[in-house]
């Protein structure tokens, strides 16, 4: 049996602890999808084509091993997406109790509407408190974000745009 999961997030931009779920979610499937998704409740910082660029370029430069395909979605339910796929399991990975209470409803709404199981994935501890919102707004304030993001993002965040 052929297992299919996809990994959906803003990642605006990509943190060392999305990409630490990325490479455990990679070992655990056959083939991993990370899905970039526009959340209509956060403000984008960076396009939906330069996170998926900058995602690829993580994911190689980690050596990331597996059938790895990064790609957006933005028509659609999340679901539908995974059907068109094949996918029976989203990652989500939670930092706290938080995540955990937030990404509940929506595990249970997937599974009603389509079969859909969610799997949650913890972080290493070491990158648990790092969230994209904070490191949009540390970079936003001339901050170094090199140790919460992959060594491409702190490269592109810095560069003038």
């Amino acid at each position: 049996m052929h297992r299919i999961a996809v990994a959906p997030g803003s990642f605006d931009p990509i943190t060392l602890g999305h990409l630490d779920v990325i490479d455990r979610a990679a070992g655990l499937f056959d083939e991993l999808h990370v899905l970039v998704v526009h959340n209509p409740d956060k403000s984008a910082l960076l396009p939906v084509a330069q996170r998926v660029s900058l995602i690829e370029r993580a994911i190689a430069d980690a050596g990331i091993q597996g059938n790895v395909t990064v790609t957006s979605w933005s028509v659609g339910l999340l679901v539908d997406y995974c059907t068109d796929v094949g996918a029976s399991v989203l990652i989500k990975g939670v930092r706290s109790q938080v995540d955990v209470a937030y990404e509940t409803p929506m595990a249970i709404v997937n599974r009603n509407l389509a079969g859909v199981e969610t799997i949650f994935l913890l972080p290493d501890p070491a990158h648990a408190h790092v969230s994209s919102s904070l490191v949009r707004q540390v970079s936003g304030l001339g901050g170094d974000v090199s140790p919460y993001v992959p060594k491409v993002v702190a490269e592109y965040l810095q560069q003038p745009h």
